[in-house]
């Protein structure tokens, strides 16, 4: 007969600890006795946590706002911003940002800066990355623990190694062991898509949402996949590349080495192209000339009919196969006029037969606008941080 371990009484003050860190860092103020139910804890051990926490300066007790209720109102347990800092990096095509996120989210400092020529090189990014982040710690006062950088690219979770990010022409960068050299502090380095996922799971669209995909649509098209409540990576840590899913054989050539990949049909230069405007046509020019179409839906359809076709067999294959009761729409497809996106909406639920069995997919816009990555970034970085706080 075999005995089953028993867990040390520290273990269990430790994950307690951590349960409850976690908690008030993802949803923010509660009172002691909000704690012990959500965490299923007596009111005496949810006393000693506290307490604990708050003399170590992680948290702190505050009398909420006045409002209407009667009574003595109870103590606001709130994390404690300063008490633990993580960087998150965000690189994009044409630009990267930083920000230091403190416990419970706040972004406490950022910067930002535009990639010409030699700075979007790996080794020019890092450098300014390390230097960046060191201006930005002294103004501060503050000094990140851990770090999240989001890469547009497929990359290795393990030790963050970028295979290959085709719209920044890298191939295999040791990006985590350079970060984590320079910065001198643990690093996670991740896919763009799957940093947004966790984002919106978190804090966004998708919280609350067991099962959900994000759709990111820049230059490339990429996907992040919450599945029973955790982000699914597969083999490696390399998973979401929907981007190259083959929607119309013999179609535009696609830098993968195939022909039709969707990202040729609802990527940045495909949006262009539905607009009748160039192909390298600058974001903010696709963007506005988006919103000239909002407040006309028959001349909006009219002019992104085949895109949003493109754009319903695409996510019609992401339901599917991945079956998530909730996917969320990223970067430019946020800029489409509503009118199309709720016609997509309906066609994907029509036209999807997990859709129909689940009684219909719901199909949002992000929430958190072009902070999602950054912010995926710092989750990222804080998974390793809140056990050790």
């Amino acid at each position: 007969m075999t005995s089953t371990p028993v867990a040390r009484p520290d273990e269990v003050r430790r994950y307690n600890r951590s349960s409850l860190l976690r908690l008030l860092h993802v949803g923010g103020p509660c009172t002691r006795a909000a704690l012990a139910t959500e965490l299923g804890l007596n009111r005496s051990t949810i006393k000693t946590l506290v307490d604990g926490l708050a003399e170590a300066g992680v948290v702190e007790e505050r009398v909420p706002r006045p409002g209407r209720s009667a009574g003595r109102p109870s103590l606001l347990v709130l994390p404690q911003p300063q008490a633990a800092v993580v960087l998150a990096v965000d690189v994009q095509v044409e630009h990267v940002a930083i920000a230091l996120v403190g416990l419970g989210g706040q972004i406490l400092g950022r910067n930002r800066w535009n990639l010409h020529g030699r700075m979007g090189h790996p080794g020019e990014v890092v450098t300014h990355v390390v230097e960046s982040t060191q201006l930005l710690a002294t103004d501060l006062g503050v000094r990140p623990v851990a770090a999240g950088i989001s890469v547009p690219g497929v990359t290795r979770r393990s030790d963050g190694h970028v295979h290959e990010a085709p719209n920044l022409r890298w191939s295999d960068v040791p990006l985590g062991e350079r970060m984590a050299a320079g910065l001198g502090v643990p690093v996670t380095v991740g896919n763009d898509a799957e940093f947004g996922a966790l984002a919106e799971h978190l804090r966004g669209a998708a919280r609350g949402a067991a099962d959900a995909v994000f759709v990111s649509a820049d230059v490339g098209v990429g996907g992040g996949v919450i599945a029973q409540g955790s982000s699914l990576r597969g083999a490696g840590g390399y998973v979401g590349e929907i981007g190259h899913m083959v929607v119309r054989p013999g179609g535009r050539s696609c830098y993968c080495g195939n022909e039709g990949c969707w990202e040729t049909e609802v990527g940045e230069a495909a949006l262009a192209r539905a607009l009748e405007m160039p192909d390298d046509s600058p974001r903010g020019a696709i963007v506005a000339e988006l919103r000239g179409l909002s407040g006309d839906p028959g001349t909006a359809w009219e002019r992104l009919a085949g895109f949003a076709e493109w754009l319903t067999l695409g996510l019609v294959n992401v339901v599917n196969l991945l079956g998530p009761e909730l996917v969320v729409l990223g970067d430019l497809l946020t800029a489409l006029p509503e009118p199309v996106l709720d016609r997509v909406a309906g066609e994907v639920r029509r036209r999807s037969m997990v859709s129909r069995a689940m009684g219909g997919v719901r199909i949002e816009m992000s929430s958190l606008g072009a902070d999602v990555k950054l912010l995926g970034a710092a989750e990222a970085a804080f998974e390793g941080v809140l056990d050790s706080v």
